[in-house]
Protein backbone atom coordinates (compact mmCIF):
# COMPACT_ATOMS: atom_id res chain seq x y z
CA UNK A 1 0.00 0.00 0.00
CA UNK A 2 2.90 2.54 0.93
CA UNK A 3 4.81 1.47 -2.90
CA UNK A 4 1.60 2.29 -4.27
CA UNK A 5 0.92 5.47 -2.74
CA UNK A 6 4.66 6.47 -2.93
CA UNK A 7 4.27 5.82 -6.47
CA UNK A 8 1.38 8.33 -7.08
CA UNK A 9 3.21 10.92 -5.07
CA UNK A 10 6.24 10.38 -7.28
CA UNK A 11 3.92 10.70 -10.59
CA UNK A 12 2.13 13.92 -9.07
CA UNK A 13 5.49 15.66 -8.63
CA UNK A 14 6.46 14.58 -11.66
CA UNK A 15 3.65 16.44 -13.97
CA UNK A 16 3.64 19.54 -11.20
CA UNK A 17 7.96 19.57 -12.53
CA UNK A 18 7.06 19.68 -16.04
CA UNK A 19 3.59 21.75 -16.09
CA UNK A 20 4.77 24.40 -13.59
CA UNK A 21 8.23 26.55 -14.93
CA UNK A 22 11.24 26.82 -12.00
CA UNK A 23 11.64 29.70 -9.89
CA UNK A 24 14.67 30.66 -12.04
CA UNK A 25 12.93 30.92 -15.40
CA UNK A 26 10.16 33.36 -14.22
CA UNK A 27 10.08 36.13 -17.01
CA UNK A 28 11.79 38.96 -14.75
CA UNK A 29 9.52 42.20 -14.09
CA UNK A 30 9.95 44.39 -17.50
CA UNK A 31 6.32 46.33 -17.36
CA UNK A 32 6.19 49.10 -20.23
CA UNK A 33 9.64 47.97 -21.95
CA UNK A 34 9.14 46.20 -25.40
CA UNK A 35 9.14 42.40 -25.96
CA UNK A 36 11.61 40.53 -27.95
CA UNK A 37 9.17 40.63 -30.76
CA UNK A 38 8.82 44.22 -30.62
CA UNK A 39 12.62 44.73 -29.93
CA UNK A 40 13.43 42.33 -32.49
CA UNK A 41 11.31 44.48 -35.18
CA UNK A 42 12.20 48.05 -34.36
CA UNK A 43 15.92 47.19 -34.44
CA UNK A 44 15.72 45.22 -37.85
CA UNK A 45 13.91 48.59 -39.48
CA UNK A 46 16.19 50.74 -37.99
CA UNK A 47 19.35 48.91 -39.25
CA UNK A 48 17.95 48.63 -42.60
CA UNK A 49 18.61 52.46 -43.13
CA UNK A 50 21.97 51.31 -43.30
CA UNK A 51 25.44 53.27 -42.70
CA UNK A 52 23.99 56.06 -45.26
CA UNK A 53 21.43 57.20 -42.63
CA UNK A 54 23.22 55.78 -39.80
CA UNK A 55 27.19 56.39 -40.36
CA UNK A 56 29.98 53.37 -39.51
CA UNK A 57 30.52 50.43 -41.09
CA UNK A 58 27.03 48.96 -41.88
CA UNK A 59 27.28 46.36 -39.55
CA UNK A 60 24.27 43.96 -37.97
CA UNK A 61 23.65 44.36 -34.63
CA UNK A 62 23.00 43.28 -31.05
CA UNK A 63 20.34 44.58 -28.79
CA UNK A 64 19.57 43.74 -25.08
CA UNK A 65 17.41 45.40 -22.72
CA UNK A 66 17.34 45.54 -19.10
CA UNK A 67 15.10 46.50 -16.45
CA UNK A 68 15.05 48.87 -13.13
CA UNK A 69 17.33 46.51 -11.33
CA UNK A 70 19.20 45.70 -13.86
CA UNK A 71 17.82 42.39 -14.47
CA UNK A 72 18.04 41.49 -18.56
CA UNK A 73 14.11 41.48 -19.89
CA UNK A 74 14.97 41.47 -24.20
CA UNK A 75 17.68 40.15 -26.48
CA UNK A 76 17.95 40.02 -29.64
CA UNK A 77 19.80 41.22 -32.85
CA UNK A 78 19.45 42.26 -36.49
CA UNK A 79 21.22 39.44 -38.95
CA UNK A 80 19.50 36.50 -40.15
CA UNK A 81 21.36 34.05 -37.77
CA UNK A 82 23.64 34.89 -34.66
CA UNK A 83 26.84 34.64 -36.47
CA UNK A 84 25.81 37.69 -39.08
CA UNK A 85 26.91 39.75 -35.48
CA UNK A 86 30.33 40.24 -33.74
CA UNK A 87 30.03 37.72 -31.18
CA UNK A 88 31.61 40.01 -28.89
CA UNK A 89 28.93 42.31 -29.23
CA UNK A 90 25.99 40.27 -27.65
CA UNK A 91 27.48 40.85 -23.96
CA UNK A 92 28.91 44.31 -24.76
CA UNK A 93 25.00 45.40 -25.93
CA UNK A 94 24.23 43.63 -22.40
CA UNK A 95 26.65 45.68 -20.27
CA UNK A 96 26.05 48.98 -21.79
CA UNK A 97 22.07 48.76 -21.13
CA UNK A 98 23.39 48.05 -17.50
CA UNK A 99 25.56 51.12 -17.55
CA UNK A 100 23.21 53.06 -18.82
CA UNK A 101 20.44 52.12 -16.13
CA UNK A 102 22.74 52.09 -13.44
CA UNK A 103 24.39 55.79 -13.64
CA UNK A 104 20.88 57.37 -14.82
CA UNK A 105 18.49 58.19 -12.54
CA UNK A 106 15.26 59.49 -12.32
CA UNK A 107 15.47 62.91 -13.32
CA UNK A 108 19.00 62.66 -15.17
CA UNK A 109 19.67 60.64 -17.75
CA UNK A 110 23.61 59.64 -18.40
CA UNK A 111 24.22 57.49 -21.56
CA UNK A 112 27.51 55.33 -21.92
CA UNK A 113 28.78 57.88 -24.43
CA UNK A 114 28.38 60.67 -21.47
CA UNK A 115 30.85 59.01 -19.07
CA UNK A 116 34.09 57.78 -21.65
CA UNK A 117 35.63 61.13 -20.46
CA UNK A 118 34.93 61.15 -17.09
CA UNK A 119 36.41 57.58 -16.89
CA UNK A 120 39.69 58.51 -17.80
CA UNK A 121 42.41 58.32 -15.84
CA UNK A 122 42.37 62.08 -14.06
CA UNK A 123 38.64 62.04 -14.92
CA UNK A 124 35.95 62.58 -12.45
CA UNK A 125 34.87 58.57 -12.46
CA UNK A 126 38.18 57.33 -13.16
CA UNK A 127 38.27 53.27 -11.87
CA UNK A 128 34.48 53.22 -12.78
CA UNK A 129 35.06 50.51 -15.01
CA UNK A 130 36.25 48.19 -12.26
CA UNK A 131 33.03 48.95 -9.63
CA UNK A 132 31.09 46.35 -11.39
CA UNK A 133 32.23 43.33 -12.97
CA UNK A 134 30.02 41.64 -15.55
CA UNK A 135 28.60 38.74 -13.95
CA UNK A 136 30.50 35.38 -15.16
CA UNK A 137 26.61 33.07 -14.06
CA UNK A 138 24.97 35.03 -16.92
CA UNK A 139 27.65 35.76 -19.24
CA UNK A 140 28.71 32.19 -19.87
CA UNK A 141 25.09 30.37 -19.06
CA UNK A 142 23.09 28.14 -21.66
CA UNK A 143 23.70 27.36 -25.13
CA UNK A 144 24.62 29.49 -28.03
CA UNK A 145 22.22 28.19 -30.17
CA UNK A 146 19.65 30.17 -27.99
CA UNK A 147 21.37 33.25 -27.74
CA UNK A 148 19.36 36.00 -29.32
CA UNK A 149 16.24 34.36 -28.94
CA UNK A 150 13.14 34.79 -26.73
CA UNK A 151 15.02 31.70 -24.49
CA UNK A 152 18.41 33.68 -23.97
CA UNK A 153 19.98 32.82 -21.34
CA UNK A 154 20.60 36.10 -20.10
CA UNK A 155 16.95 36.92 -20.12
CA UNK A 156 15.86 37.15 -15.99
CA UNK A 157 20.07 37.34 -14.52
CA UNK A 158 21.08 40.62 -13.61
CA UNK A 159 24.40 41.07 -16.10
CA UNK A 160 26.45 43.54 -14.45
CA UNK A 161 29.27 44.93 -16.34
CA UNK A 162 30.53 48.72 -16.84
CA UNK A 163 31.02 49.89 -20.70
CA UNK A 164 32.20 53.54 -21.03
CA UNK A 165 31.45 54.07 -25.11
CA UNK A 166 28.93 55.27 -26.70
CA UNK A 167 25.38 52.79 -27.59
CA UNK A 168 23.75 52.57 -24.11
CA UNK A 169 20.72 54.62 -23.26
CA UNK A 170 18.20 54.88 -20.34
CA UNK A 171 14.37 54.02 -21.43
CA UNK A 172 12.12 56.91 -20.19
CA UNK A 173 8.06 56.62 -20.57
CA UNK A 174 6.47 59.39 -21.92
CA UNK A 175 6.07 60.81 -18.27
CA UNK A 176 9.50 60.89 -17.18
CA UNK A 177 9.14 57.49 -15.86
CA UNK A 178 12.92 55.67 -15.79
CA UNK A 179 11.72 52.11 -16.88
CA UNK A 180 15.36 50.50 -17.48
CA UNK A 181 17.77 50.99 -20.16
CA UNK A 182 18.95 49.57 -24.18
CA UNK A 183 22.09 48.56 -25.23
CA UNK A 184 23.22 48.25 -28.78
CA UNK A 185 26.45 46.63 -30.10
CA UNK A 186 27.78 45.90 -33.49
CA UNK A 187 29.51 49.04 -34.86
CA UNK A 188 31.57 51.59 -34.19
CA UNK A 189 30.43 52.74 -30.97
CA UNK A 190 29.19 56.41 -32.45
CA UNK A 191 26.88 54.32 -34.52
CA UNK A 192 25.95 52.24 -31.76
CA UNK A 193 24.85 55.19 -29.83
CA UNK A 194 22.99 56.40 -33.32
CA UNK A 195 20.97 53.43 -33.76
CA UNK A 196 19.87 52.88 -29.76
CA UNK A 197 18.92 56.80 -30.18
CA UNK A 198 16.33 55.98 -33.54
CA UNK A 199 15.26 52.38 -31.32
CA UNK A 200 14.49 53.85 -28.65
CA UNK A 201 12.45 56.75 -30.23
CA UNK A 202 10.61 54.38 -32.25
CA UNK A 203 9.60 53.00 -28.95
CA UNK A 204 8.16 55.88 -27.39
CA UNK A 205 10.65 55.83 -24.66
CA UNK A 206 12.55 59.05 -24.62
CA UNK A 207 10.78 60.67 -22.24
CA UNK A 208 14.53 61.80 -20.96
CA UNK A 209 14.20 64.42 -18.42
CA UNK A 210 17.15 66.02 -18.86
CA UNK A 211 21.25 65.29 -19.69
CA UNK A 212 24.49 66.89 -20.39
CA UNK A 213 24.23 66.91 -23.37
CA UNK A 214 23.04 69.74 -26.21
CA UNK A 215 19.57 70.91 -25.14
CA UNK A 216 19.86 68.90 -21.94
CA UNK A 217 19.60 65.54 -23.67
CA UNK A 218 21.48 62.51 -23.43
CA UNK A 219 22.99 62.92 -26.41
CA UNK A 220 26.65 61.80 -27.68
CA UNK A 221 29.22 64.90 -27.03
CA UNK A 222 31.94 65.78 -29.63
CA UNK A 223 34.40 68.27 -28.00
CA UNK A 224 37.78 66.21 -26.88
CA UNK A 225 40.34 68.54 -27.73
CA UNK A 226 44.28 67.62 -27.43
CA UNK A 227 42.89 64.95 -25.08
CA UNK A 228 40.30 66.73 -22.89
CA UNK A 229 37.17 67.34 -22.60
CA UNK A 230 35.62 70.67 -22.54
CA UNK A 231 32.41 69.49 -20.85
CA UNK A 232 33.79 66.54 -18.82
CA UNK A 233 31.33 64.54 -20.92
CA UNK A 234 32.99 63.98 -24.09
CA UNK A 235 33.51 60.95 -26.17
CA UNK A 236 35.99 60.33 -29.29
CA UNK A 237 35.14 60.90 -33.13
CA UNK A 238 34.68 57.31 -34.44
CA UNK A 239 36.96 55.97 -36.81
CA UNK A 240 36.15 53.41 -39.92
CA UNK A 241 33.61 53.42 -42.08
CA UNK A 242 31.19 56.68 -42.98
CA UNK A 243 31.42 59.30 -40.82
CA UNK A 244 28.97 59.63 -37.84
CA UNK A 245 29.36 62.95 -35.78
CA UNK A 246 27.12 65.33 -38.03
CA UNK A 247 24.35 62.45 -37.63
CA UNK A 248 24.63 62.26 -34.13
CA UNK A 249 24.67 65.55 -33.31
CA UNK A 250 21.31 66.07 -35.55
CA UNK A 251 19.40 63.62 -33.66
CA UNK A 252 17.81 66.00 -31.19
CA UNK A 253 16.32 67.85 -33.85
CA UNK A 254 15.58 64.51 -36.45
CA UNK A 255 14.54 62.11 -33.91
CA UNK A 256 13.02 64.52 -30.54
CA UNK A 257 12.79 63.28 -27.28
CA UNK A 258 9.45 63.35 -26.57
CA UNK A 259 9.46 64.59 -23.36
CA UNK A 260 6.31 65.70 -20.76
Amino acid sequence: MAAAISKQVAKFAFFVFILLPPLWAQSPNCAGLPDYSKLKSTLIATVKEGEQANGGLGNQMWAVVVNRDGIVCAVTFSGPDRSAEWPGSRMIAAEKANTANALSAPNFALSTANVWAASQPGGSLYGLITSAPPNPQAAYAGKPEDFGQQNDPLVGKPVGGIIVFAGGLALYDSKGKILGALGLSGDTSCTDHIIAWKVRHALGLDGVPMGVGQDQTDNIIFDIQNGESASGFGHPVCKGGRPSEDIAKKLPQTHPLKRK
